[in-house]
């Protein structure tokens, strides 16, 4: 078992609800090949899209799957306040308890973090999603942040309850914190959410538009919830390239046609000194690993 200081942790509630579906004024899409397209997006409760699912071929643009929260609170002295602290507390792996509604006292998993329209995403059951409704209040015991490791302080834990630490099992070994993954991606190809200040909330994007990098890196058959390494990617204070460094995370939300977008990918774990040696494993993805579905 890998100490950290879990007992330290706070467990506080945030709360969201479930969100329509957004499409913009312009409706149509414009790809990076010149074609204007109408897809469905982000939000909603997305019945055929789950963790486990390919995160690329679908007819959508940043569909997100299971169900997604939005917290629209107004605050007069935080404006946006709440909703960023939802985005912000929320961890992959923590429980989320359905309080309104006639999904009431149903419990999902929190499986992704979408940056930009800061939607946390939670997976149900389908038989869950069939009861849930547009505006049923979902709460959800935030737990992770600032969970460190003891014996490895080179390596920085974001967005990560210790649960679904514990049940990645990644070992330490020769210094190196060894973590199970389904793909090597290089930090060239990534795109839409560069730039930001901190990976404590939100993802950025792996860009699939050129074939010859897709077919070396076998990113063709990416999933949601798989569990990615980005090489050369140091998220220690943002998400900037650095040579020798590497970031871990979860693949969030499904792939994109508009230029700079793709895959969308929440950070867990990173390591600007190259603390980290990921382990290609096909089964290192959410929906394996905290067993949410038995069709896979």
């Amino acid at each position: 078992m890998l100490r950290t200081n879990r007992d330290r942790l706070v467990k506080i509630s945030v709360i969201g609800e479930v969100v329509s579906p957004v499409v913009g004024v312009e409706v149509y899409k414009i790809s990076a090949e010149g074609e204007p397209v109408i897809l469905p997006g982000v939000g909603g409760i997305t019945y055929n899209v789950r963790v486990g699912d390919p995160a690329c071929g679908w007819m959508a643009d940043h569909v997100e799957p299971g169900v997604s929260l939005e917290n629209r609170v107004a605050d007069q002295r935080y404006p946006q306040g709440q909703s960023r602290a939802l985005n912000v507390l929320s961890c992959i792996g923590n429980e989320a308890i359905v309080v309104s509604g006639n999904a009431k006292g149903e419990r999902g998993v929190v499986v992704g973090k979408h940056g930009g329209i800061e939607h946390v995403m939670v997976d149900f059951q389908p038989e869950v999603m069939e009861k849930l409704v547009i505006e049923d209040k979902v709460m959800i015991k935030a737990y992770g942040v600032g969970l460190q490791l003891l014996d490895l302080p080179k390596v920085k834990v974001f967005n990560m309850d210790p649960g679904f630490l514990e049940a990645i099992n990644p070992r330490i070994v020769d210094g190196y914190l060894e973590v199970p993954v389904t793909h090597l991606v290089p930090a060239a190809i990534m795109g839409s959410g560069l730039g930001s200040s901190h990976v404590a909330s939100g993802d950025y994007d792996i860009t699939l538009f050129d074939e010859g990098t897709v077919k070396e890196y076998g990113l063709e058959d990416l999933r949601l919830g798989d569990l990615v390494a980005i090489m050369d990617a140091d998220n220690s204070y943002g998400r900037i390239y650095r040579k020798g460094s590497v970031t871990v995370g979860i693949v969030v939300h499904t792939n994109c046609v508009i230029s700079g977008h793709g895959p969308g990918v929440t950070a867990l774990f990173t390591s600007r000194n190259g603390k980290i040696k990921p382990i290609i494993d096909e089964k290192a993805n959410i929906a394996r690993i905290l067993k949410l579905r038995t069709d896979l």
